[in-house]
């Protein structure tokens, strides 16, 4: 008797810390407006009437000259700034064990993206290898806004959208050979997601990664891609709008990398 009732006490005590494991957390205000926002998205995605892929004007980049060997040098060597930010901010990482949710995933997505648009831009008049450029983007994306999401609403909250838009960007820029919809609204939808998240207060114990900041340089380089032209006249033909897009695109990933800057430790305490 006395071994039976012991070992239900036993049990007993185990339950509420099981029971408190496995139990459904209620979703906070942010998590359910974040969700919202997300299922207003993927409707647009899937009912918005769809938009061929000739839609899609494919540039005529201005800047088409080689060097050493490698047509378009411009456009492609400007590539090697997302590898320089990507592996910068990865080995960041390993000094910072609270980084927030998505990081990593926005390096390795900017890793990629070296390698996708290298692919794309050294034959820009192949419009099949646009896939290979929007993938990586895809990757990047997810996990910016991952962070968005992470510094914003909750850590689950982040874990939750770097999984939900790594899928669905890699599904639309594969989908983009046909029907861009679902590109552009990842592209343009989740940029406006992550600016309404951006005007909104970090939540505590947040790592406080500018938003802004990172907001700042790819509405800059979007303006770098529609003045292509116009920046190569103005600079003497010195270097195109495109190329520097792709180095500002790039410099999206240092407020991210200063906000993951070493934590400084002071002088051990000598002994007594």
């Amino acid at each position: 008797m006395l071994r039976a009732r012991d070992q239900a006490q036993a049990t007993n005590a185990l339950l509420p810390s099981t029971s408190r494991r496995f139990s459904f957390v209620p979703l906070q205000i942010r998590e359910k407006c974040l969700l919202g926002a997300l299922a207003v998205l993927m409707l647009v995605a899937l009912l918005a009437p769809a938009l061929p892929a000739s839609a899609w004007h494919v540039p005529h980049f201005v800047d088409t000259r080689a060097w050493l060997g490698v047509p378009n040098a411009g456009d492609v060597l400007s590539n090697l700034a997302f590898l320089t930010m990507g592996v910068w901010g990865l080995a960041r990482l390993r000094a910072r064990p609270d980084a927030p949710v998505g990081a990593s995933c926005l390096f390795v997505g900017l890793i990629l993206t070296c390698v996708g648009s290298s692919i794309y831009h050294l034959v820009p008049d192949a419009p099949q290898r646009l896939v290979a450029d929007r993938l990586g983007m895809a990757v990047a994306f997810a996990g910016f806004l991952g962070i968005a999401a992470g510094e914003r609403v909750s850590v689950r909250a982040g874990r939750a959208v770097v999984v939900l838009m790594t899928v669905a960007g890699l599904l639309a820029a594969w989908m983009a050979r046909e029907n861009l919809t679902p590109w552009v609204v990842v592209q343009f939808g989740g940029m406006a997601l992550a600016v309404g998240l951006a005007l909104t207060r970090p939540r505590p114990g947040a790592l406080g990664v500018p938003l802004g900041g990172v907001i700042f340089f790819y509405a800059l380089a979007k303006l770098f891609e529609l003045g292509d032209v116009t920046v190569f006249e103005a600079t003497g033909h010195i270097v195109s709008g495109h190329t520097l897009k792709h180095l500002s695109a790039a410099l999206a990933a240092w407020p991210v990398i200063r906000a993951l800057r070493p934590v400084p430790t002071g002088p051990a305490p000598s002994p007594r």
